[in-house]
C-alpha cells in the first residue's frame, strides 16, 4: 500500500510526503530535482532520481515498492512562463501527465490524485467559482492541467482507475514544524517574494497591476495554507480508498485578498515597512480567483485547520528566514525567537 509522490521534493509535494508520513503511510519519491530539493524528502523516504516521462524507470519504481496510488505534483507552474514557452508546458504537464498515467494502468495503479488549478476558470464570470463553472483557461498552464483531467476522466472510465484532480487556488506558508517550505529561490509566488521582501531577501516588491476591476485594481487571490492542502490530498486518496467515486473538487478556503491586503499582512507580521513598486500587468492574470468550496467538504468532510492569513503569512516568513539562516550557517531559529517574525493570531 505505497503511495508515490511525483514532485514529492518540491513545494507541495513536500508537504504531502509529510501528511502521508504522519498518517503512518508508506511513501516514494519521483522527482529530476530541477526545482526540488534533496533535503525536503524526509529521512527513510526513498527518493527516485528521474523523469516522470521516462516509462521505464516509472514502472520499475511503482513494481519495485508495490505502489497502490500516485499523487501526482510534478510538473511546471509558472503562469507568465507558460505563455513564453507554450510547448514546454504542454511537453512537461501534459504529454509526461500521458506517459505516466499509461505506467499507473499498465502497473495495475488503483488510485490517482492530480495536482491541477484553479487556472482551468480562466476568467469566471461568478465568484466563488464552484466546480460546474465553465473551463475556459487563458493561459497555456491552465490549458495544460485541464488537459491532463479530461486524460484523467476517460482513463478511468475505460481502466476503472479512480482519481480526484484538486484545482488549487493560490497555495502560500510552510509547514509549521518548520519541516518544508517554498525553497525554489525563482519561485514567484506572491507571499513568498513579500517576505523576502520583508527581509532584505529582496530590494523591494511589485504589484503587477493596479487597474484590475477590484475594490483597490489589484488582483484577488484564495490563498490556502499549504499543509491543510496537503491535508486535503490526504483525505482524497482515503476516500478512493474507501471505494469513493472520482471526484473534481477546488481547493480555498471560499474567500479572498487582494494584492494589497497580502502586503499590507506581512508587514504587519513582519513589523517591517518595505518598498513597493508599481508594474505591468502579467500575461494571463485574471481579476479574480475565489474557491467555491461546499463539494470539498460535503464530500471530504475538508475542514481547514490553518485558515487565517496572518498564519499563512507567519509560516512563511519564518521558513525564510530558517532559509536565510540556513545560508549563512547559523543555528536554526529556535521556537521562542519566532515571535519577533511571526506575531500571528490563532488560526480562525
Amino acid at each position: 500500500m505505497t503511495v508515490l509522490v511525483t514532485g514529492g521534493a518540491g513545494y507541495i509535494g513536500s508537504h504531502m510526503v509529510l501528511a502521508l508520513r504522519d498518517a503512518g503511510r508508506a511513501v516514494v519519491v519521483l522527482d529530476d530535482l530541477s526545482t526540488g530539493f534533496r533535503d525536503l524528502v524526509p529521512d527513510g523516504v526513498p527518493l527516485v532520481r528521474g523523469d516522470i516521462g521516462d516509462a521505464d524507470l516509472v514502472a520499475a519504481t511503482l513494481a519495485g515498492h508495490g505502489v497502490t496510488a500516485i499523487v501526482h505534483f510534478a510538473g511546471s507552474i509558472v503562469v507568465p512562463d507558460s505563455v513564453k514557452d507554450p510547448l514546454g508546458y504542454y511537453l512537461n504537464n501534459t504529454v509526461k501527465s500521458r506517459a505516466l498515467l499509461a505506467a499507473a494502468v499498465a502497473g495495475g495503479v488503483k488510485h490517482f490524485i492530480f495536482s491541477s488549478t484553479a487556472a482551468v476558470y480562466g476568467e469566471p464570470e461568478t465568484s466563488p467559482i464552484d466546480e460546474t463553472a465553465a473551463t475556459a483557461p487563458i493561459s497555456p498552464y491552465g490549458a495544460s492541467k485541464l488537459m491532463t483531467e479530461w486524460m484523467l476522466r476517460d482513463t478511468a472510465a475505460a481502466h476503472g482507475l479512480t482519481y480526484a484532480a484538486l484545482r488549487y487556488f493560490n497555495v502560500a506558508g510552510a509547514d509549521p514544524q518548520r519541516r518544508a517550505g517554498q525553497s525554489f529561490p525563482r519561485a514567484t509566488h506572491l507571499i513568498k517574494l513579500a517576505a523576502q521582501a520583508a527581509l532584505g531577501e529582496r530590494p523591494y516588491l511589485e504589484i503587477f497591476g493596479e487597474d484590475y476591476p477590484t475594490p483597490d485594481g489589484t488582483c484577488i487571490r484564495d490563498y490556502v495554507h499549504v499543509s491543510d492542502l496537503a491535508r486535503a490530498h490526504l483525505l482524497a486518496l482515503e476516500h478512493l480508498e474507501a471505494g469513493g467515486e472520482s471526484l473534481v473538487a477546488n481547493c480555498g478556503y471560499g474567500r479572498g485578498y487582494s494584492v494589497r491586503e497580502v502586503i499590507a499582512a506581512v508587514k504587519r507580521v513582519s513589523g517591517i515597512d518595505f518598498p513597493v513598486l508599481k508594474a505591468a500587468r502579467r500575461p494571463g492574470d485574471p481579476a479574480a480567483l475565489v474557491a467555491g468550496v461546499t463539494r470539498i467538504g460535503a464530500t471530504l468532510g475538508f475542514r481547514p485547520a490553518l485558515d487565517h492569513l496572518d498564519t499563512i503569512v507567519a509560516d512563511a516568513l519564518a521558513w525564510e528566514e530558517q532559509l536565510r539562516r540556513r545560508r549563512d550557517g547559523a543555528a536554526p531559529l529556535a521556537p521562542q525567537d519566532e515571535s519577533r517574525i511571526a506575531a500571528a493570531p490563532a488560526a480562525g
